[in-house]
């Protein structure tokens, strides 16, 4: 449950090649410290990694759990792809619309993001493929602080298993 099916440090090493090999069609990406940094940044890198895999027809969907409705919609607007804010993952609910929005089967659905407790346990609940992806940088929001030393050292025993 706590352990995702596929490790990165960033977004963009997330490639079409990887996707086709794990029949995923689609990608449910999470925004904070994923796509973006604490300051609301988004790289030109990013958004040339969306724009590529839209063009080779994987289909992108936000699922945030920010509260935040202009921050979660300027960065769908950007990338043009749907959202979903205020998720509250690791609930399922989220997950589902998105899975039902995108027509896309769970288990060619991929879940994106920084977060082992709401991303890839979310995620997981949902019998959806799970990507962990490194944060963009350490910079927190105080509800996240706490998880990252228990999530290291998760990520620790992933990068023994991957070295193996």
């Amino acid at each position: 449950m706590i352990y995702p099916n596929a490790y990165f440090n960033k977004v963009e090493e997330i490639t079409i090649e990887f996707l086709k090999k794990n029949k995923i069609k689609a990608l449910i990406l999470d925004i904070d410290n994923t796509l973006i940094d604490y300051s609301q940044n988004m790289t030109k890198s990013v958004e040339k990694w969306a724009k590529d895999l839209k063009g080779q027809g994987v289909k992108l969907y936000i699922v945030s759990n920010s509260n935040k409705k202009k921050k979660v919609e300027k960065i769908a607007k950007i990338l043009d792809i749907p959202y979903i804010f205020f998720a509250k993952k690791p609930l399922k609910s989220g997950f589902k619309k998105a899975k039902n929005e995108l027509k896309e089967k769970e288990e060619n659905i991929a879940v994106v993001g920084d977060q082992i407790f709401t991303d890839v346990i979310g995620g997981n609940r949902a019998n959806m493929f799970t990507i962990l992806v490194e944060p963009i940088n350490e910079k927190d929001f105080w509800y996240t602080k706490w998880k990252r030393p228990i999530e290291n050292r998760i990520k620790k025993k992933i990068r023994g298993k991957q070295g193996e």
